[in-house]
């Protein structure tokens, strides 16, 4: 086996199923080589995802290894209390801070997907997006209706108010973008489609749509009206 090719492996996937029937410490611990053996492969296809994310961004992340999650939970404040996340995950940042967003990706039996956005921007990020989207929303409209984001993506995610932002008007022909506190781009991937040969390419072509709506926000966060650096 060719260990040295970014994609992701049966066993991978398998050793996650396993986890998740036997998700303690004791049996963790006893099979802590077939993790590490596991890990070591999946450090390998974020490599393959550094490589294709570099072709069209430049990222801070150096190295596969360095954008992977730890695998053990922090249950202090979850009602479930297994030890062991039950997926692979890592994310990578931009470099610079002209370039906002984040990348992310999840390998998980039956629930895959790679993501990116702005997960929990803070309240000064927020107004300002929210106050270039009332002033013209043409611009992100154009972008989340383009055939490249709704082929990919579907629709912008993300936790929405249920009311209107405080500050903004209920009339705001944008009022539907403004309710956004989060905004998520998710595309979801079979079993069959993480295990082939040309995932790696596929999921950073992904992350390569996320660009238009990355450089919008980038914009808007790093510039003033008169596109004047902050």
């Amino acid at each position: 086996m060719d260990k040295l090719q970014p994609k992701v492996r049966a066993s991978s996937l398998d050793f996650l199923k396993l986890l998740r029937e036997n998700n303690n410490r004791e049996w963790f611990n006893e099979h802590k080589d077939e993790f590490l053996e596991q890990q070591k492969l999946i450090e390998t296809f974020a490599d393959g995802l550094l490589t294709e994310l570099n072709v069209h961004d430049s990222i801070e992340t150096p190295s596969g290894k360095k954008s992977l999650h730890r695998i053990y939970k922090d249950t202090r404040f979850s009602k479930e209390k297994i030890p062991y996340k039950t997926n692979w995950s890592g994310s990578f940042t931009r470099a610079t801070k002209k370039r906002r967003g984040g990348y992310y990706f999840h390998i998980e039996p039956g629930n895959t997907f790679i993501g990116g956005g702005f997960q929990a921007p803070d309240a000064q990020d927020l107004k300002r997006i929210r106050e270039d989207i009332s002033a013209d929303p043409i611009p992100l409209r154009n972008i989340l209706a383009s055939k490249s984001f709704t082929e990919t993506f579907g629709i912008l995610k993300g936790e929405q108010l249920k009311t209107t932002p405080k500050g903004f008007d209920a009339s705001d022909e944008a009022i539907d973008l403004l309710r956004f506190k989060q905004f998520r781009l998710v595309k979801k991937f079979t079993d069959q489609e993480v295990l082939a040969p040309s995932f790696v390419k596929e999921a950073g072509l992904v992350f390569k749509n996320m660009r238009p709506f990355f450089d919008y926000m980038s914009e808007v966060l790093t510039t003033d009206i008169n596109g004047l650096d902050l």
